[in-house]
């Protein structure tokens, strides 16, 4: 029998324990205890072991000493906060009884439980990147999925067609915590720690509907235009339970549902995402990222919306051309210098906001709002300078009512203490009970002095005096000579050897009032604190709307900033495919430079939808692809562009294949996970697609590669005219300009200077004339006799004629021909030795032949 189980045999106080824990039998339960969260049994021994604290035996229960690990309650935050980075989940069990009305253990109660998705306080949370609890389920093929941001109150639903679709969105979102239906096959990207089964019936259309428009105050969910969303609003449903049940309380802050359509968006996958390095470079770190270098915005919930849209660029050009006119007109005069110097010490008030929902608002967020408040009138007086549609729109939702600053700056002292619990929060002249309250706790001194001075005078006790102690409380003491004298109302309290001790009415309501004035005066701040966040609470609605505007603003500001530092220019969008890049720049790189950027143009249209990029390794091959990438991602979140001009056509994704990893945990070589990423391209690439292509084929061997990279590139130019920069060694691919008018030949330039090789990095009409792998291998530190031996090895080769490249298009039997590297190769000095005929050489010939193979070498 367990020790849960047999709960009769533990202690009162464990047996309550034991009823908690089987309620939340994998969370971590914090059981309060005194001024002390206490973990027991398996817990506290895990606790222990991620926490690194004591793990100590104390008492026993049931015959057996207990493990148990505690935590202060006051510093409890950053240890749940570790706890909870871990992926595990932590039940807050508080005392919710009266110690002195309970008979044996006080009550308490499971008040709240923290996951890694459900996350709103201030110290679990990373300030510029979002917290996501995500729901996925199926419906006949069709996947569903629902997100929420607990901290802000963010609540949208996408549908998706395939598995790889979601896939790709989740590696957008990088979810916290991600529900799914127990009954369901998942899929690999599943097998994390937060990642979470839940019961089927969870995820019922009828339950999941009453649960949303309980949530919203609806009648049905048609204003949100997410109606045809079926298995979408299947997962929501369970995941708005899930939140319930976590927080144990209504989410108030929750007060839309907002549809996204995969199909809106400029379609990145995992590789492209990785490969361009938006915000994680390929280390799976975060600097020297895209959004690393951007991220310049005056808040923390500025910087959350700007990688939101680095990671989701746009296809509607209406949406992209009002925020790059928005972006011009900051830019005018300078004006984005004079929002970020209003916006920049504005708090996180989409946080804060959320808090208040939650009702776990802290006095400092209140100061927060109250400064988002203040700063109002001066955005205001900066954007009635300013006309664009977009500027126009926020203008008019960055509203506030008076009344919330009226409020907050009457109620709120200017610096309170972080919590409401030591008092001290609301300010002096707000509440004249409170006022009398504090005064009763600092003035008791002062009353006692003057009440005893009043009373001599007006009795004529010259041995009168007023005194204290814990025991009887206030007292009037007069001695035994003048105890006769005393008035009337005198009411005897204590009778001693030489005096008298007497209470008058006065006195008595001042001693109930001064010995309870501290707590009381606690409890009404307490109060009072209460009834200004549930007022806020209900009116959070508009609060959330001037704050998104406030947040986009930021966003918008910060993109002016990037390009009046970087000195990038405003992109032109074209309703027609293509990609016409003058000076095109990478930002990232260019950043990290001590010597100035080599900028290139590059142009793909219809008619020319294909580069064939040949050149040295390091020659600049792999940058100047990932910049016309990230040109194309930034005109799709309406930014300006690192280029002297761009004008970039209507796209529906952009790809990338370069590099070479493998996947070790997936069972997949180097070579598996290359043909993959290959595969998703050619099975999805439209001719309204930018994909990128670095080495297709060198996992294999050469023929074999050879073969794959000329027939994908040949799809692609042929079949599909993606827009498409292709990267190759194998030389042969320069025959497909040949073949396909739409292919176009470029290389990037290198040259020999004193037989060192120099990297131009600019790009040149025309195939490489060499690939200078020796020269880059020396550079790299080869050892002298290796380089010697490899550039003997390449006379040889070199001196063997290969077929001719093939003309026509490509089929299997005609693909361009390639040395084998390693094949065994005679050079040519032994074949020449090998046909003379030494009996009829005369000693001069022989010579003579000689001279002639040392002018050869």
């Amino acid at each position: 029998m367990s020790k849960q189980d047999a709960t009769a045999k533990h202690t009162p106080m464990m047996q309550q324990y034991f009823k908690l824990k089987k309620q939340h039998p994998d969370d971590l339960l914090f059981y309060r205890m005194g001024d002390f969260y206490e973990l027991f049994f398996d817990d506290a021994k895990e606790a222990s072991r991620l926490l690194d604290i004591t793990l100590t035996k104390r008492g026993h229960s049931n015959g057996e000493p207990i493990p148990m690990a505690g935590i202060p309650f006051h510093a409890a935050e950053g240890y749940i906060a570790r706890l909870v980075q871990t992926g595990r989940t932590v039940a807050i069990c508080e005392q919710v009884g009266d110690p002195a009305a309970s008979k044996g253990p006080v009550e308490r109660k499971v008040v709240r439980v923290l996951t890694p998705g459900t996350l709103s306080d201030e110290a679990f949370l990373q300030d510029r990147k979002e917290s996501l609890l995500a729901a996925i389920y199926t419906v006949n093929s069709n996947w569903g999925l629902a997100t929420l941001d607990m901290a802000s109150g963010r609540f949208n639903l996408m549908e998706l067609k395939t598995a790889q679709d979601l896939t790709s969105e989740l590696e957008r979102l990088k979810p916290s915590e991600l529900l799914y239906s127990e009954g369901a096959q998942p899929p690999e990207i599943y097998a994390k720690p937060a990642f979470r089964a839940q019961p089927e019936w969870l995820f019922d259309y009828d339950s999941a509907i009453e649960n949303l428009t309980s949530q919203l105050g609806t009648k049905d969910l048609s204003g949100f235009g997410v109606d045809e969303m079926h298995s979408a609003i299947c997962a929501a449903g369970c995941l708005l339970n899930y939140a319930r049940e976590t927080q144990k309380s209504d989410l108030p802050h929750i007060r839309s549902l907002t549809p996204e359509y995969h199909n809106d968006s400029v379609i990145l996958d995992a590789a492209t995402r990785r490969n361009l390095e938006i915000d994680i470079n390929i280390r799976g770190e975060s600097e020297n990222t895209l959004f690393a270098l951007m991220d310049m915005c005056s808040t923390a919930m500025g910087s959350r919306m700007l990688r939101r849209w680095l990671n989701r660029p746009l296809r509607s050009h209406n949406t992209l051309n009002d925020r790059l006119a928005a972006v011009s007109t900051l830019l005018g005069d300078f004006r984005f210098e004079q929002f970020i110097s209003i916006m920049k010490p504005i708090g996180d008030v989409e946080r804060v906001l959320s808090r208040v929902g939650l009702l776990s608002a802290r006095p400092r967020d209140l100061i927060r709002l109250r400064e988002a408040l203040e700063a109002i009138p001066a955005l205001q007086a900066q954007l009635a300078e300013c006309d664009s549609p977009l500027l126009n729109r926020l203008k008019g939702e960055l509203q506030a009512n008076p009344a919330w600053l009226k409020e907050i700056s009457a109620a709120i002292k200017e610096n309170p203490p972080v919590v409401i619990r030591e008092g001290g929060v609301i300010a002096e002249g707000y509440d004249a009970e409170l006022d009398e309250l504090r005064g009763l706790d600092s003035n008791a001194g002062e009353f006692l002095t003057n009440l005893e001075t009043s009373e001599r005078e007006r009795t004529g006790l010259s041995t009168l005096k007023v005194g204290y102690n814990r025991v009887h409380g206030y007292y009037i003491e007069i001695s035994k000579a003048q105890s006769g004298d005393a008035p009337t109302e005198y009411i005897r309290r204590q009778t001693l050897k030489n005096a008298e001790r007497f209470i008058t009415p006065e006195l008595k309501t001042f001693e109930d009032k001064a010995l309870s004035a501290r707590s009381r005066a606690l409890a009404r701040e307490k109060f009072l604190y209460d009834q200004l966040v549930q007022t806020l609470a209900g009116d959070l609605l508009p609060l959330q709307t001037f704050c998104q505007a406030l947040i986009e603003l930021d966003v918008l500001t910060n993109l002016a900033a990037c390009a009046d530092k970087f000195n990038w220019t405003a992109p032109s969008l074209s309703a027609e495919p293509g990609i016409k890049i003058s000076a095109g720049r990478h930002p990232v790189v260019e950043s990290l430079l001590e010597t100035p950027f080599v900028p290139n143009d590059t142009e793909l249209t219809p008619e020319t939808c294909m580069q064939v990029i040949t050149g040295p390794n390091m020659g600049g091959k792999s940058t100047y692809m990932r910049q016309v990438a990230v040109i194309a991602l930034l005109a799709s979140i309406g930014s300006y562009v690192p280029a002297e001009s761009a004008s970039i056509g209507q796209l529906d994704r952009i790809f990338t294949r370069m590099g070479s990893s493998d996947d070790i945990a997936g069972g997949r070589s180097t070579f598996m996970v290359e043909m993959t990423e290959t595969a998703s391209i050619l099975n999805n690439a439209s001719n309204k697609s930018l994909v990128i292509m670095d080495e297709v084929g060198r996992g294999t061997s050469t023929f074999d590669g050879l073969s794959l990279a000329w027939a994908s590139a040949s799809h692609l130019v042929g079949e599909i005219k993606a827009l498409t920069l292709f990267a190759t060694h194998y030389f042969e691919m320069t025959a497909l300009a040949e073949t396909f008018s739409a292919a176009s030949n470029v290389h990037l330039d290198a040259t020999e200077h004193q037989d060192k090789l120099v990297f131009l990095h600019r790009v040149q009409p025309g195939p490489a004339s060499q690939s200078y792998g020796i020269q880059v291998a020396r550079l790299a530190g080869l050892p002298t006799e290796v380089i010697t031996q490899a550039k003997f090895k390449l006379d040889t080769l070199e001196g063997t004629p290969a077929p001719a490249a093939a003309s026509k298009p490509v089929t299997q039997g005609d693909i361009p021909a390639q040395a084998d590297l390693f094949a065994v190769s005679e050079h040519p000095v032994a074949e020449s030795l090998r046909a003379l005929s030494l009996d009829d050489l005369t000693p001069r010939q022989a010579l003579e032949w000689l001279y002639q193979q040392r002018d050869k070498l």
